[in-house]
């Protein structure tokens, strides 16, 4: 059963519970996957099954179609969110990691066109690999991460959060509009351009600025 804990694998006091997703909040991702632009965020959420250790092997399951690789900047809250302001959501954020929000693209495209909802695509079992949180004082500025993906040795994705179509406090503030947000609750914040199909046996290298990571596919 998956539990939040830090960089150095201890375990941390919160819960695991829901996480709250942003979809196109790249530009350079939305025009690889033909995305419309949208005034508002595109939020989704995934259950807290969703969730497992990213030091621990990578499960797809291929029988349900091709699976994709989403890297992006997660924050752990750490205090209740109701209508946030901004200064309220600066104060919440208990920690960073880097998670993958694995994607059922073949099943996607098919709910995109029938105008369907996400979720059997997105929030399916272990479709939320994250690693541990470093805390926000020894994390720098969020706002300038650097986040990269290697399959293979090969660079696949590779962006920083500057880019971000809606930066990660105000993006925060807007979600808890429609969703109170609890401690242990997990926001994804979108991904850069260079999504891509994974295949058992792959091996990924999954950094975060100086952290990185290396996890294999099964």
């Amino acid at each position: 059963m998956y539990q939040h804990r830090d960089w150095q694998g201890v375990l941390l006091d919160f819960p695991a519970n829901k996480v709250v997703c942003v979809g196109s909040n790249y530009d350079k991702h939305m025009k690889e996957m033909g995305s419309q632009s949208t005034e508002e965020p595109v939020i989704f959420i995934k259950p807290e099954t969703a969730l497992c250790d990213l030091c621990q092997p990578v499960f797809i399951p291929q029988e349900l179609g091709s699976v994709h690789h989403e890297i992006e900047l997660a924050v752990l809250i750490g205090s209740t969110l109701k209508n946030a302001n901004e200064e309220r959501v600066s104060q919440a954020i208990a920690g960073f990691a880097v998670a993958l929000d694995l994607t059922l693209r073949d099943l996607q495209r098919e709910f995109k066109q029938s105008g369907q909802p996400w979720e059997k695509s997105k929030a399916f079992d272990r479709s939320c690999p994250i690693s541990g949180f470093i805390p926000v004082n020894a994390f720098g500025d969020p706002q300038n991460a650097q986040l990269s993906l290697t399959v293979n040795g090969a660079l696949r994705q590779n962006g920083n959060t500057s880019d971000m179509r809606t930066p990660i406090i105000p993006l925060i503030s807007y979600m808890s509009r429609f969703f109170t947000l609890r401690p242990g609750d997990i926001i994804l914040t979108g991904t850069p351009e260079g999504v891509g199909p994974l295949q058992s046996g792959d091996i990924l290298g999954v950094s975060l600025n100086e952290h990185v990571l290396t996890t294999r596919v099964i």
